[in-house]
């Protein structure tokens, strides 16, 4: 088991979480290769790359926000984060819940070519962070 005690504390999360979205477009727009008549990627591996990094942008913000810790001192997952953000914002959670679904594993594992999914990864990741960065704001 990993210890968590090794999260980094970051500056401003809210920018370092907001360059991982812009990372994630340049990955598609640069790598993934759209095929116009389609509106698919032709190269799955990027748009791995790109659900991937979208993921780990927003896991950076709500680590800012909630400070996820496990019993076990293990790493948290998905459950651990929504067991956090229940108790404070259900709205968030139905984002996360959400992006969880497209950003991790339609985009990161599938690989889902298809830009329409991978738009509102963005979308998503785009409102989690803005919703995050309210409530650490207020």
């Amino acid at each position: 088991m990993k210890d968590s005690s090794h999260v980094e504390i970051i500056e401003d999360p809210v920018k370092e979480a907001r360059r991982y979205v812009l990372n994630a477009r340049d990955i598609l727009k640069e790598k993934a290769e759209l095929d116009v008549e389609t509106q698919l990627y032709r190269d799955r591996k990027y748009v791995r790359m790109a659900g991937n990094t979208l993921w780990n942008g927003v896991l950076l913000m709500l680590d800012a926000v909630f400070r996820v810790k496990t019993d076990d001192g293990s790493r948290p997952d998905i459950r651990d984060y929504r067991n956090a953000i229940v108790k404070r914002d259900l709205k968030l959670l139905t984002f996360v819940n959400a992006g969880y679904d497209i950003m991790h594993l339609s985009m990161g594992y599938d690989g889902n070519p298809y830009k329409a999914n991978c738009q509102k990864g963005i979308s998503l990741a785009n409102d989690i962070i803005n919703r995050c960065a309210a409530m650490m704001s207020s």
